[in-house]
């Protein structure tokens, strides 16, 4: 999705996945068997894909000194989405279903998931018809008046992962929103087993973790923009270094307190560095390689996912303890990948210097397919030689020469424009 973010926009996409997504929500009803809600669960995951749309879209629609909060905000408020459409489905649609068909749980949970399919559905529709792709419009009204070229998905995802800071981030994420979703899974499990805790008082205990997220991701994004108005990129740099190894730290900490008190407290200065962290990451992203933001947002966002995997096979095969402590060595390991970011035109954490910055505030580059321009400059420029060597013939026999053509002036602005960009 990440590359044809860079060639159609985000709208469109999200329009789409949102949509499909709300098919096999509507269809939970159906099933009767663990392999097809298996199988439905895993068509449900298409709506994942919209995170990096909107990560996607805010990088796209921001100027880069405050695309950091505005990724993180954004980010933040999606996963606490989850938390919230589990406490409203499971406390007030549930039981007023349950109410509707007689006390029937059977056809209340059947029929209930019907509500979030539709207002996905809804939501799409609204996304497509009243929002814009970028600043100045939509990609396909932009290409149209040749404002904007065509771009390659293909080439978007090449220059995406084929750039070593892109798989560093990659790493980076994978410690802080792997470990988030490796505690919202394993934290319920551990305050049941190792403090003696029912399952209600544990699970109220571990949805501490995800309610963070109303504003710890969104406060990483802030500090990461703070820190870059004061150091440039060297800030952003430094504070994800910062704030990976307090995470790594904290989850150290955490399985080595005996006391419930002292973990929850402990578990909720975890939970504010990891998400922080998170929006951190998504500071640093948009500046990466602007004309494919949408891949690397992609394969960056997959990180997350993938550390949660790796994170849970250690919680499957050893102890508690053994798995927080490999966890969290991991963490503090990936903070000092920071050091080896190094992003073409800004500073680095310990080396490099930031090329001088502009005074006008601005959004992200929009997609440019180099071949195709760099062929078009080389015409234009052609074209302006035979028509010089024309004016030259015409002064040597003493003739006026004519004024320039719109379409010659409007060439001569493409041909400076591709030399600016």
């Amino acid at each position: 999705l990440g590359p044809f973010c860079d060639k159609v926009g985000s709208r469109v996409l999200i329009t789409l996945v949102l949509c499909l997504a709300a098919i096999p929500t509507a269809c939970t009803g159906l099933v009767n068997t663990p392999a097809g809600l298996a199988v439905l669960r895993l068509f449900i995951g298409i709506a994942g894909g919209t995170f990096v749309m909107s990560q996607y879209w805010s990088s796209r629609m921001f100027t880069k000194e405050v695309v950091g909060t505005a990724n993180a905000l954004v980010a933040g408020w999606g996963n606490l989405g989850g938390g919230v459409t589990q406490l409203i489905m499971g406390t007030v649609l549930f039981p007023a279903f349950k109410n509707l068909f007689d006390g029937d749980s059977e056809k209340a949970w059947r029929t209930v998931c019907v509500v979030p399919a539709a207002v996905a559905v809804i939501i799409g529709i609204i996304v497509y018809f009243i929002t814009d792709d970028a600043p100045k419009g939509n990609y396909k009204d932009l290409k149209m008046h040749g404002n904007m070229p065509e771009v390659s998905a293909a080439a978007s995802f090449r220059s995406g992962a084929c750039n070593i800071n892109t798989w560093l981030l990659f790493i980076q994420y994978a410690a802080c929103l792997g470990a988030e979703l490796t505690m919202n899974n394993a934290a319920a499990l551990y305050y049941k087993d190792e403090f003696d805790q029912t399952t209600e008082s544990a699970a109220a205990l571990a949805s501490i973790f995800g309610w963070t997220n109303l504003f710890a991701r969104g406060l990483g994004g802030y500090l990461s923009d703070r820190m870059n108005s004061r150091l440039g990129m060297r800030g952003r740099l430094l504070l994800q270094t910062c704030l990976l190894a307090a995470e790594g730290a904290l989850v150290l900490i955490f399985c080595n307190v005996n006391d419930i008190g002292a973990a929850v407290s402990v578990m909720v200065c975890l939970a504010i560095c990891s998400q922080a962290a998170s929006g951190s990451t998504y500071g640093i992203v948009p500046y990466v390689d602007p004309p494919a933001t949408g891949s690397i947002a992609g394969i960056v966002g997959a990180g997350g996912n993938t550390g949660a995997v790796a994170f849970g096979f250690g919680f499957l095969s050893m102890s508690y303890k053994d798995a927080f402590i490999l966890m969290g060595s991991i963490i503090l390991g990936t903070s000092l990948l920071s050091v080896f970011i190094l992003i073409k035109g800004q500073s680095g954490l310990l080396f490099g210097k930031a090329a001088t910055p502009t005074k006008v505030p601005q959004t992200l580059a929009v997609p440019v397919d180099k071949e195709h321009n760099s062929d078009h400059a080389d015409q234009v420029e052609d074209n302006k030689n035979v028509e010089e060597t024309s004016f030259h013939q015409l002064s040597e026999q003493g003739l006026p020469e004519p004024a320039p053509r719109d379409d010659q002036v409007q060439s001569e602005h493409a041909i400076a424009k591709v030399n600016d960009d």
